[in-house]
């Protein structure tokens, strides 16, 4: 398998990983709990840097994830396009 391949598949394991920690944010559950902590450690990474530079937005929305997202997409076309 090509490096690039394995670059692209961990970015679309990422983008799952950050697609449960958004819907899990949505029944708030135990921030204890070791699946919550796992995903924290996971995404907070990413997402902090992204949430100092965008301000929230109405009604306190938290718009990094689709930055975040945005971002994933784009390696991923100029990866997809290395690959095939």
């Amino acid at each position: 398998m090509e490096p690039a391949a394995v670059v692209l598949y961990l970015l679309r394991t990422y983008e799952m990983v950050l697609m449960v920690r958004i819907l899990m944010s949505w029944i708030n559950p135990d921030p204890h709990h070791t699946l919550m902590r796992i995903l924290w450690a996971l995404t907070e990474p990413v997402l902090a840097p992204v949430r100092k530079v965008l301000p929230l937005g109405g009604m306190g929305i938290d718009f990094s994830p689709i930055v975040v997202f945005l971002v994933l997409g784009g390696l991923e076309r100029v990866l997809s396009q290395y690959l095939y």
